[in-house]
């Protein structure tokens, strides 16, 4: 099962049974466990996932994290569990010690619906105060679920998760001062804006700060729905287009043809296509037909059934996935071979087809 298909369905089981779990030892089992499982880890394997971890504190000894991730005998991942009806505020200073005392580089505390992720980003060999990454189960984002892929045991890489850590860590921050500025502007916030509509010859006084404090929240939210109602209507044209696209096997105009020109990283990303799905069907199966807009790669040179497309000729870079419903799911690509990220979605696609597995001979 893909990874993210896994994590939708465990949302969904602990969305239906949460209820009738009713101790912290029933969230571990109920949630946590199968959450670990999702992540490629083992739970009955010793040498890599060990239950109620021993990290002495000092002259405390025999205090246990109630899980870690190992590998080649150290603990790489420390996880902390909570009963899901808990908060997580109060526990993160008892993480935060278990952290210290041990070689581990990155620290879990969750209550299996919210689950926060750790590491040193301040000072070296100490547990941040503050979460680098939050992922919320019941709320999920495609965009937290690519970030959360990369604690999966087949692609984690510490250098790699470590490179984007501050960027999460400072974008979530100012998210949170975004979300707190927009629902009651501070008195610094207001007057940045007052100062640059209010007439240059008037004195802003404390009555014209306090009236502009409701005309930015308002503008706020004016602002924040028109953005809203903007994307509602460019996603339904989308749809429209595509549904054109795809159901109308339209091929451009001449005129519009001419100025096609397929590059190299076109070429070169259909060809790590094809290493991909020729383990689900053969490879002159595989076809590609270029755009203007975009590099589409078909099944069976038929463009009702699309395996993915390109779009490499912009400023960023992205592969574009279809869902069951044919639904363009776009993912942006930093090089090339993050489109090896995407090989159990591109082999689904063509085995929906009808397309049966193929065994590829080696040597």
């Amino acid at each position: 099962m893909d990874f993210k298909d896994a994590i939708k369905l465990l949302a969904e089981r602990i969305n239906k049974h949460k209820e009738l779990v009713q101790t912290e030892e029933a969230t571990k089992h109920s949630f946590v466990m199968p959450f670990i499982q999702a992540l490629g880890y083992d739970v009955f394997d010793p040498f890599e996932v060990v239950p109620e971890f021993v990290a002495d504190l000092g002259i405390k000894k025999g205090e246990k994290v109630d899980y870690a991730i190992m590998k080649d005998g150290v603990p790489l991942i420390l996880i902390e569990c909570k009963h899901w009806k808990a908060g997580l505020d109060p526990h993160n200073s008892q993480l935060f010690r278990y952290f210290h005392t041990t070689k581990a580089k990155f620290a879990i505390l969750t209550n299996g619906l919210e689950t926060r992720f750790y590491t040193d980003l301040e000072e070296a060999n100490k547990m941040d105060e503050k979460p680098f990454f939050i992922f919320d189960i019941a709320d999920l984002r495609d965009g937290q679920l690519e970030e959360l892929k990369k604690f999966h045991k087949a692609y984690f890489d510490h250098d790699t998760i470590i490179s984007t850590a501050h960027e999460l860590k400072f974008v979530g921050e100012i998210k949170n001062l975004l979300q707190q500025e927009f629902q009651q502007p501070s008195p610094d916030f207001t007057k940045h804006f007052t100062k640059q509509v209010y007439p240059k010859n008037k004195i802003i006084t404390q009555s014209v700060l306090d009236q502009f404090t409701q005309l930015v929240k308002k503008s706020v939210q004016s602002y924040m729905n028109d953005q809203i109602t903007g994307r509602l209507k460019t996603a339904l044209k989308t749809e429209e287009d595509e549904t054109v696209m795809i159901d109308q096997p339209v091929l451009p105009p001449v005129a519009e043809a001419d100025k096609v020109q397929t590059t190299d990283a076109e070429l070169d990303a259909f060809q790590i296509v094809r290493s991909i799905v020729r383990k689900c069907c053969p490879v002159n199966k595989v076809n590609y037909r270029d755009a203007q807009s975009y590099f589409a790669i078909l099944f069976d040179d038929n463009n009702r059934k699309p395996i993915c497309r390109m779009y490499l000729n912009g400023g960023k870079k992205y592969i574009a996935l279809f869902d069951a419903l044919k639904n363009e799911v776009k993912k942006e690509l930093h090089s090339l071979d993050d489109i090896f990220l995407y090989a159990d979605e591109l082999c689904e696609t063509v085995l929906g087809y009808g397309e049966v597995k193929v065994e590829v001979a080696v040597g």
